[in-house]
Formats: structure tokens, sequence, C-alpha cells
């Protein structure tokens, strides 16, 4: 792979993870929930199954799935329940009257939101896009050269996309930070909560009317 051939890979990636998505939505209202150090094991499960998922296209998984229309619908009905699950459930915790919890407190929710349970939860938010197995199989294939050994390039592909995607989780992560205090208010939380809960709605939707071309 040529330098400058990284170096525009390198360009599109940074932007394209900075977009607004599923995955950074959640990582941003983890931390406000929790706080940024407690939102690192849902950055962790994020993290854990972008890499699954270009691992996947690049052993050619994605063309299975184009090949069989059945089983990419299977995929992607789950992801748009999971979703919308989601989404219903940031607007039910709106009617709720709990504070936003603080640094001190924090710990009082470790029955409820363990590590483990962050964990998860970021890793289904991650996969449950099929979309993305296609797009990593049309977009990555681009910047390889075929003349060249691919694995190499592909491993240098992958680790600069984790790296920009965990650069964008951490600015997310920290400006979900910053919110607490304002959100601190019970009329702010419960607007806040409204909005994340419309937008992964939103995202529902775009996946249910998503066909692969």
């Amino acid at each position: 792979m040529a330098l400058h051939t990284w170096w525009w890979f390198l360009a599109t990636v940074f932007v394209l993870c900075g977009t607004p998505g599923p995955n950074m939505l959640h990582i941003l209202g983890r931390s406000v929930g929790l706080g940024f150090r407690r939102s690192v094991p849902a950055m962790a499960g994020c993290l854990l199954a972008m890499l699954l998922v270009l691992a996947a296209s690049a052993a050619g998984l994605s063309a299975v799935l184009r090949s069989s229309p059945m089983l990419f619908d299977v995929l992607r009905y789950l992801g748009v329940a999971y979703l919308a699950w989601l989404g219903i459930k940031a607007w039910r915790d709106s009617y709720r009257q709990a504070p936003v919890a603080t640094d001190v407190d924090a710990a009082a929710l470790a029955p409820v939101h363990g590590a483990w349970a962050v964990f998860r939860g970021g890793l289904l938010v991650g996969l449950s896009n099929p979309k993305l197995l296609l797009f990593a199989a049309a977009f990555l294939p681009q910047f390889v050269d075929p003349a060249r050994g691919q694995a190499v390039q592909y491993t240098v592909l992958v680790a600069t996309f984790a790296t920009c995607e965990l650069f964008w989780y951490v600015m997310y992560a920290a400006g979900g930070h910053g919110l607490r205090r304002w959100l601190a208010k019970p009329f702010a939380q419960r607007w806040f909560e409204r909005l994340v809960g419309s937008v992964f709605l939103a995202f529902a939707v775009a996946l249910l009317r998503f066909r692969p071309r």
C-alpha cells in the first residue's frame, strides 16, 4: 500500500468515524448517565464489535450475506429490533424522576450498570447494524494493492480504522461528561433521554428501509 493511499484512507475514515451514529450516541449517553470512567467498557464493547465486523468482512462474510438475502434480512431485522428497543427504553426512562448520578454516588449503580453489562450493551449496539458488513466489504478493498501482501494491508487499514474510532469514542464520552452538570436538572435529563430515544428509533427506521444493492 502506497503511503499516499493510506493518507487518503486515514482522512476519509477520520471524518466517517466522527459522524454521529448508534455507537457514538450510545457512548455519549453512557457518559452522561454513568460518567467518563464508567463508560469505558461501553467503548470497549463498541470497538470490539467494529473489529469483529471488519474482520468478518475481510474474511468474505459480506459476500455470503449479499448472496443470501434471507440471512441478511434476519440480521437486519434483529438490528432493527434492538435499536428500536433502545429507543423505546430511553423514552420510558424519561418518565422516571431519578436524577443523574454524580461521580460520588456512581458506585451505587454497580448492580444495574456493572462493567460487564455496560460492555455487553456497547457490543450489542455495535453489532446491531449489519449494513456495516457490506460497507466494509465495499470500502476497504479499494485501498488494498492486489500486488502486495493483503493480510498486512488489511491489518494496517483495520488498525487505522480502530484508532480513529477510539479517538472519537473518547471525544464523545468527554462531551457527555461535560453535559452531566447541565443534565442534573430533571427537566433537561428528561428531554435528553427523549432525544436519544428518538434518534435510536430513527436509526431503526433507516435500517428497516435499507436494501443492499
